[in-house]
């Protein structure tokens, strides 16, 4: 029985918001085959590597992926038909190799990771290992605290919201069984508040709800009610909210309800944020080019709060190092489509880690109901997950399976709780 990769074959499929993406399958001499597909952002950093799209108006108004699906077929195929898929790193390397720049320009991030992460897939599969197993190995055994997107705003959500994500996080579960219960009953806890207020339930991108409200803390303060009427509230921290700040940063200024904030302005109001509710994380507080204000924000508020680089590192190695140097956030958010292959993606999670930052493994809001990342989530034992909120199909698909991955794993499975968050060890970078 042989590992060699017999066949690759590309085809394109439509995501969660109904947008082309595409599905790699690769097929090994032994018979068996992995299956992988890619999902795409919204919100995205100027920095990630580069999704190819067709941009013909006349066809999916631009957004096809055939030309990304051929790269896969024509290209990458032909150069990896033979090669031994377990041999992961080689083969990301002839797929960087192949594509010949920085951002993945030519081929398309969207098809070189198709391809990675369809033969990881199928490697565990030759192997008879769960994908969490071939990748992890026997360390691969911490189930992550969830941060669910239980409210939309930004480009998420066409609420007036200027941040993007207000998350919940179950630190005082039991296990990880335990937090989705916990989550599922504040969230429709919450669907309930709105009805109540005659408010509309209806749902953005990630399955949070989306009610149009008159400020940021309004939907913080909406959310702290939920955990208090569903009984939930320990005193304990348990509120993320994501800003995107990329998003409304403009001239070197953070405008919120159309008034500008300096970079040290706009950190004051996250620093009082932090203070006056129960906050445990913000995620992508300042702008992507804002390497001052990230500066400042982390030396206020590392080792009280956990700052997360989103589009500030995108996953890539060469930012997050710069990050470390200049002092800037104490976490990175690792999405694998920001960077293209998924070897480079471990390197971004093995290198944050050595410096003391945590990882948060995350969805992007355009998925598919590939699982991949609740594999990954384990196998690397990051401790924390993004997949959005308790609704909506292609959210649902990695809850569910990380909930069979508790169950495969029986006694030796971990959950960190609020220690996944590693708060106090920063104070003394």
């Amino acid at each position: 029985m042989s590992s060699a990769i017999k066949n690759i074959h590309s085809r394109q499929i439509l995501d969660s918001r109904g947008n082309p993406t595409l599905e790699v399958e690769v097929e090994l001499y032994s018979g068996e085959k992995g299956v992988a597909s890619v999902p795409s952002g919204a919100s995205t950093g100027k920095f990630e590597a580069v999704e190819l799209r067709d941009k013909n108006s006349e066809i999916y108004g631009g957004k096809s992926v055939m030309q990304a699906v051929n790269n896969v077929n024509k290209i990458i195929a032909p150069t990896l038909i033979g090669d031994d898929v377990s041999k992961q790193y080689d083969i990301d390397k002839k797929i960087i190799e192949l594509d010949g720049t920085d951002n993945k320009g030519n081929l398309g991030a969207n098809a070189a990771l198709g391809v990675s992460l369809a033969c990881a897939k199928a490697a565990s599969k030759f192997y008879g290992q769960e994908l969490y197993e071939y990748i992890g190995g026997i360390c691969g055994n911490t189930l992550p605290v969830p941060m669910m997107n239980i409210l939309n705003g930004g480009v998420h959500a066409d609420n007036g919201l200027e941040f993007q994500e207000f998350m919940i996080a179950p630190v005082g579960a039991e296990n990880f069984s335990h937090a989705m219960q916990v989550g599922v009953e504040i969230f429709q806890t919450l669907k309930s508040l709105l009805k109540k207020r005659d408010l509309p339930v209806g749902v953005g991108d990630e399955g949070g709800f989306a009610p149009r409200l008159k400020t940021n803390i309004e939907a913080i303060e909406l959310i702290i009610e939920a955990i208090l009427a569903a009984g939930f509230f320990s005193g304990k921290k348990k509120n993320f909210f994501g800003t995107a700040s990329s998003e409304f940063y403009n001239g070197n200024k953070y405008f919120i309800r159309g008034q500008g904030y300096s970079s040290e302005e706009f950190s004051e109001i996250l620093i009082k944020l932090v203070d006056e509710f129960p906050i445990i994380s913000i995620e992508d507080g300042l702008s992507q080019e804002d390497w001052g204000g990230w500066e400042f924000l982390t030396k206020q508020l590392n080792g009280k709060c956990q700052l997360v680089g989103d589009d500030l590192f995108v996953t890539n190695l060469r930012r997050i190092k710069m990050g470390v140097e200049k002092n800037c956030a104490n976490s990175v958010l690792i999405k694998s489509n920001q960077i293209g292959t998924l070897s480079e993606t471990l390197d971004s999670i093995k290198f944050a880690k050595s410096k003391g930052y945590t990882t948060v493994i995350s969805h992007r809001s355009g998925e598919t109901t590939d699982t991949l990342i609740a594999d990954l989530a384990v196998g690397v034992n990051s401790g924390q997950i993004k997949t959005g909120s308790l609704s909506r199909g292609e959210r649902i698909a990695k809850y569910n399976r990380l909930l069979k991955i508790e169950e495969l794993l029986g006694k030796s499975a971990k959950y960190l709780g609020l220690s996944a968050f590693n708060l106090l060890c920063h104070s003394a970078r």
